[in-house]
């Protein structure tokens, strides 16, 4: 017996935003990112609303990109000043992963940061309060996912923090609100749930209801990614992508990922790289590599109107390069010499990141820095 494991509600489609005057409850705590949440008039109606369901509300904002784990510390301090019992994480990943690590500290003000790196080590939560995950970003799918990615800048290493207590209660699904987001941005994000429906189908766990969320997350992201990023004010084209990243999370909090999101997080953590932006550098390779142990990917191709692995890799290099992103590590304006020097480092922290345990190939470190160094140079994986 399998439990699919989804947000507790979800509410999806142009305009959701107002299904916050129904929520039940006296206090709010939201926790948001820069100003873009705010410019774009969507942090005010989240108040107006919440205010309109007579609960009162305070707000965290400045949340940085890759969050860190002293951020999670600072605002779940101020949680507990404030007493919520809603948690509300509104705007891009960062921010709803920040607040679902508040979450904790909020709830369990000693848990150990380091320990719970350790798959399934969050202690038990909603003893204080619920969670409702607002995305502006379609691409992480963490509004559905028992997963905050928070970074240690002292080590520089992005942790995946894995637990199915996350999940949030309450996910709303609104196009709409990603009308403002940037053609950089949109691009990303949207490879990053591109990348999701990918690793999630052809991981090394079996489960129908992902493999369904997968090939039609893949389809609707292909169908629809560089309309959003071309005509951003498309509302039919936001929200078909805002439903395409949350498919792609549901499926891969079922079937887990792989190493393209192993490989992500180090040179997020280290290099500041866009996590959408690496993952579509990696993904076409990474697709090269497991093909040879994994039957999987014509299944997907199929989907797009291809048949085999490499076609499927090679749609995704096109799609990449319409959207306008970019094809190797150095172009980002890493020099070699710096990349010399930490690829050991980075190898390292793959080869024990979560995901590898998830990917159909078992990767050695040798192979997973051959793979950073054509990744590097934008070349070719040939096994």
């Amino acid at each position: 017996m399998s439990k699919l494991f989804v947000a507790g509600e979800v509410f999806h489609g142009a305009g959701s935003l107002d299904e916050l005057k129904n929520i039940k409850g006296k206090k709010a705590f939201i926790v948001t990112g820069g100003s873009s949440m705010r410019k774009s008039g969507t942090l005010d109606k989240a108040i107006a609303y919440l205010n309109e369901a007579g609960i009162e509300t305070i707000v965290f904002d400045g949340v940085e990109e890759d969050p860190s784990s002293a951020t999670s510390f600072k605002g779940a301090e101020a949680m507990r000043e404030f007493q919520p019992d809603w948690i509300v994480g509104l705007g891009g990943c960062s921010a709803i992963d920040a607040a679902k690590m508040m979450w904790v500290f909020y709830e369990h003000p000693d848990a150990d940061f380091d320990a719970m790196t350790t798959p399934f080590t969050v202690p038990t939560l909603r003893k204080k309060a619920k969670f409702i995950a607002i995305p502006s970003t379609s691409g992480t799918g963490t509004e559905t996912t028992g997963l905050a990615v928070i970074t240690d800048r002292e080590k520089g290493v992005k942790y995946p923090i894995v637990s199915y207590e996350l999940t949030p209660d309450v996910a709303i699904i609104d196009g709409e609100i990603c009308a403002s987001m940037p053609a950089h941005i949109t691009s990303n994000t949207g490879l990053d749930a591109l990348t999701h429906c990918v690793e999630a189908y052809v991981s090394n766990i079996e489960n129908n209801y992902a493999d369904v969320l997968a090939k039609g997350g893949l389809e609707i992201v292909f169908d629809n990614l560089k309309e959003a990023v071309n005509n951003p004010t498309n509302i039919k084209a936001r929200q078909n992508m805002h439903d395409a990243s949350f498919m792609a999370g549901l499926a891969f909090n079922n079937a887990w990922l792989g190493i393209v999101h192993s490989l992500s997080h180090q040179v997020g953590a280290l290099y500041g790289i866009p996590h959408g932006m690496s993952n579509a550098i990696f993904l076409p390779n990474v697709i090269r590599y497991n093909a040879k142990v994994s039957d999987r990917f014509p299944d997907l191709a199929k989907v797009i109107g291809k048949s085999t692995a490499e076609e499927l890799a090679q749609a995704i290099e096109t799609l990449r390069s319409e959207v306008n992103n970019i094809g190797s590590i150095k172009e980002f304006g890493i020099s070699k010499e710096d990349w010399d020097k930490n690829l050991d480092y980075i190898a390292n922290n793959a080869l024990v990141d979560p995901c590898t345990g998830f990917n159909p190939r078992v990767p050695t470190l040798e192979e997973l820095k051959e793979i950073y160094n054509i990744c590097y140079e934008g070349l070719v994986y040939q096994d």
